[in-house]
């Protein structure tokens, strides 16, 4: 890997250090490499076209907005979290270089992460399209949360939830909102779509898992006001009456670098504050 680009969160003093130490690193060992803060669209910088990786610096959240800018370049992903360790930036400051030796000599592994792609259909065509890695949310403001949202899968009408709002996650997506809203872990290499009411008025609507081959649509069965479709909880629109919301696979997945130091499971059990495994462990 020859070319590098490294995107520090932005107005985080120690990511952009810990990125000006590491493109003068790569320097040294013949990679060239750019340095930039991450930025929202429509500032979005553009990296050179030889770039062959990423090198995220921030914690997740960085993550998925490098995700979303830029995941159509297909390279690999490498996530350092500068705080403490996240499910999507699993390496700490202290194996920051001893994993990029691992890198630079071409011996890690990638896993690949199902991206999702919502398109926003009004008065009879798409005028927004965007990918997200975690989830979209359909919700209310805090005045009048409870919306009515029909939903149907492959056109064929599912059931129309009155609730506080409705995810749509991916497998990635299933340790995030997903999870706070009761629903399932899902192995983040599977590739399934997560239909999750939030706070559903009727008890017996619970999270569907779906294969990836579907798109879920949703509309309003009520007039609606102050509605929002948020993306990876960052960015996203207001919506209107006649709007409809289809959320699909996307084209390109994520190519994630996987940790030399850790497991799946491990960050699971980490992260989740799992006990550790007894003596007959095994």
């Amino acid at each position: 890997m020859r070319a590098l680009a490294i995107v520090s969160k932005k107005h985080k003093q120690v990511a952009w250090q810990t990125g000006q130490e590491l493109q003068q690193w790569c320097a040294a060992r013949g990679v060239a490499a750019v340095h930039l803060e991450n930025e929202p669209e429509p500032d979005v910088p553009t990296l050179p076209p030889e770039t062959a990786g990423i090198v995220v610096l921030g914690g997740d959240g960085t993550l998925l907005s490098v995700a979303r800018h830029y995941a159509a370049l297909k390279v690999p992903i490498l996530g350092v979290n500068v705080g403490g360790l996240g499910f999507l930036t699993e390496i700490s400051l202290d194996e920051l270089y001893p994993t990029m030796e691992y890198v630079l000599s071409g011996k890690y592994a990638v896993e690949e992460r199902m991206m999702l792609k919502a398109s926003l259909s009004r008065q009879g065509g798409i005028c927004w399209e965007k990918h997200f890695l975690n989830d979209a949310v359909i919700n209310k403001g805090a005045l009048a949360r409870i919306v009515e949202l029909a939903t149907w899968i492959d056109g064929e009408y599912l059931t129309t939830y009155r609730a506080d709002g409705l995810i749509v996650s991916t497998p990635t997506g299933s340790t995030a909102y997903t999870l706070s809203a009761g629903g399932p872990i899902v192995y983040p290499t599977l590739r399934h779509i997560i239909l999750i009411p939030i706070c559903p008025f009727t008890l017996s609507n619970r999270p569907i898992i779906l294969p990836d081959s579907v798109t879920v649509a949703v509309t309003f069965e009520e007039e609606v006001q102050d509605a929002y479709l948020t993306l990876d909880g960052q960015e996203g629109l207001a919506l209107q009456q006649e709007d409809r919301v289809e959320m699909s696979v996307a084209p390109q997945n994520l190519k994630l670098i996987l940790s030399p130091h850790r497991s799946y499971f491990e960050i699971l059990r980490t992260k989740l504050g799992w006990g550790e495994p007894g003596r007959h462990a095994g």
